[in-house]
C-alpha cells in the first residue's frame, strides 16, 4: 500500500531544522508494511501545500503529514487542507466543552478548529490533530513536535491506517566490514529475484546490507527472509559482524569476551580513536586495559619504552616502530594482545617515500606479531577512521579468524 509523508515548515525547507519526523515516520510505516513512495516537504504556504495534499491524493492510498498545526500566523496545515477539499474549518461542539485552552477567561476556539468532516486525533484539546479523506488516501495530520507526533500517532492515529497495510515484506539489516559494495554484490547476486532484493549503504569502511523478501502473506515473507539471512551469512562468513544496532568495537568486544582475552591499544595518527570506539561500549573494562595515545616521539619512548635508536634509524611511521609500540603496550599493560598504529594522517607530513595515507599497523600475543601496512584515501578523517577499523580487524582476526581473502579489503 502507497504512503506518503509530508513535512511542513519552513524552517525544514531552510534547512534549520532536521526533518526528524520524516525519519521516523518512514521507518514505522514501513515497519507496518507500508510502502513509503515519497517523502515531501513544504514550506508555510497555504497553496503550495493544498496543492501538494490534492496531488498526493491521487497518487497515495495513506498521507501523513507532521507540522503547521500551531496557533501562529506560520501554521498554515489546517487552512490549506480545507482549500484542498472546498470546505469550511468548523469547531467540533464536544470539543468546545472540553478544551482546556483559554484566552482572557474564554475559549480559544482558533486552535480546535478544523476542516469539516476531519475527525479529532488529539490526546487532549490543546494538541491539534486529525484525520481526513483526501481524494483517494486517508490522512493523518499530526502535531510537528516529535514527541507528540510519536505520541499521537501510536495511541490515536495508527488505527485509522492500521488496516490499509500490508505486511507481506519483511526485511532484516546485516553490518558487514572488510567487504567492498562490488564485493557484496557479486557474492551475492544470484539470491535476488522477485520475491528477495538486497540494498547496500556504504559507510566506509562498513557496509550496510538490507534484504527484502516478499511473500503470500507475513509468515511466508519471514520465512523466506530467515532463509536468506542464513545463506548470506554462510557466504559472507566473517564479514557479517552484527544486526542493524551494533558497532564494530562492540563486535570486537564480544570476540575478545568469548575468548577471554584482554587488550592494550598504543596509538599515534587515530589520537585515541580507537580507544573511543572501544570504551563507547557498556562493560569495555572488562577486556580493555590500556590505550595510550604516545603522538609524539618521547611518549612513545617514555610510555612505550620505544628505543630512541629505533626512532632515529626508522622514524615514527614505520613497521619497526609499530611492532615496537606493540611490544611495549603489551609489556606495561600485562594485556594478552596489544594493537599499535602509526601513520600519516595527512593533510600535511607526507612525503615521496611516506606519502599520507601510509599506515603501519602490528599486533602481538602469545603467538607472535601480525603486521599491516595500508594507504588509505581520503581527508584526515577517513584516514584515521580507516586505520582504526583495520586495527580493530586484527584484533577480531586473532579472536575468531579473518575475513575470507575473496572479501577481504579495508578490514580484512
Amino acid at each position: 500500500m502507497v504512503a506518503a509523508i509530508v513535512s511542513v515548515g519552513s524552517e525544514i525547507t531552510r534547512g534549520e531544522v532536521a526533518d526528524s519526523n520524516a525519519d521516523w515516520l518512514a521507518s514505522r510505516m514501513t515497519s507496518l508494511g507500508f510502502e513509503v513512495s515519497e517523502r515531501v516537504c513544504v514550506d508555510a504556504s497555504r497553496p503550495r501545500l493544498a496543492a501538494t495534499l490534492a496531488r498526493l491524493g491521487q497518487s497515495a492510498r495513506v498521507i501523513v503529514a507532521t507540522g503547521g498545526l500551531g496557533p501562529t500566523g506560520d501554521d498554515v496545515t489546517v487552512d490549506a487542507v480545507a482549500d484542498a477539499l472546498g470546505v469550511r474549518r468548523a469547531v467540533d461542539a464536544s470539543l468546545e466543552e472540553v478544551s482546556l485552552r483559554r484566552t482572557s477567561g474564554t475559549l480559544d476556539l482558533r486552535t480546535l478548529e478544523l476542516p469539516e468532516g476531519a475527525l479529532w486525533l488529539g490526546r487532549a484539546a490543546h494538541e491539534r490533530a486529525f484525520a481526513i479523506r483526501v481524494g483517494g488516501a486517508q490522512a493523518l495530520f499530526l502535531p510537528g513536535d516529535p514527541a507528540a507526533m510519536e505520541g499521537v500517532f501510536e495511541s490515536t492515529a495508527l488505527r485509522h491506517i492500521i488496516g490499509l497495510a500490508q505486511p507481506l515484506d519483511v526485511r532484516a539489516r546485516l553490518r558487514t566490514c572488510g567487504v567492498s559494495e562490488a564485493a557484496l554484490e557479486a557474492r551475492l547476486r544470484d539470491l535476488a529475484g522477485p520475491q528477495v532484493s538486497f540494498g547496500f549503504r556504504a559507510t566506509t569502511p562498513e557496509v550496510t546490507l538490507t534484504i527484502r523478501a516478499l511473500g503470500h502473506d507475513r509468515a511466508d515473507a519471514s520465512e523466506r527472509l530467515a532463509r536468506v539471512v542464513e545463506e548470506v551469512r554462510a557466504r559472507l562468513g566473517g564479514a557479517v559482524f552484527g544486526d542493524d544496532d551494533q558497532s564494530y568495537a562492540a563486535c570486537v568486544g564480544r570476540a575478545l569476551r568469548s575468548r577471554g582475552l584482554t587488550l592494550a591499544v598504543a596509538e599515534s595518527c587515530t589520537g585515541g580513536l580507537i580507544g573511543s570506539m572501544l570504551t563507547a561500549v557498556p562493560g569495555s573494562s572488562e577486556y580493555l586495559l590500556l590505550d595510550a595515545v604516545t603522538y609524539s616521539n618521547a611518549s612513545k619512548e617514555r610510555v612505550l619504552h620505544v628505543s630512541n635508536e629505533l626512532l632515529l634509524g626508522h622514524g615514527a611511521v614505520s613497521r619497526e616502530c609499530a611492532r615496537a609500540m606493540a611490544a611495549g603496550a603489551r609489556r606495561v599493560s600485562g594485556a594478552d594482545l596489544a594493537v599499535a598504529v602509526s601513520g600519516i594522517a595527512g593533510p600535511t607530513g607526507g612525503s615521496a617515500e611516506k606519502p599520507v595515507g601510509l599506515v603501519f599497523l602490528a599486533l602481538e600475543g602469545a603467538g607472535g606479531v601480525t603486521e599491516r601496512v595500508a594507504r588509505f584515501e581520503g581527508d584526515r578523517a577517513m584516514v584515521q577512521r580507516q586505520a582504526a577499523y583495520m586495527a580493530l580487524s586484527m584484533v577480531r582476526d586473532a579472536c575468531l579468524g579473518p575475513v575470507p581473502a575473496a572479501l577481504a579489503s579495508v578490514c580484512g
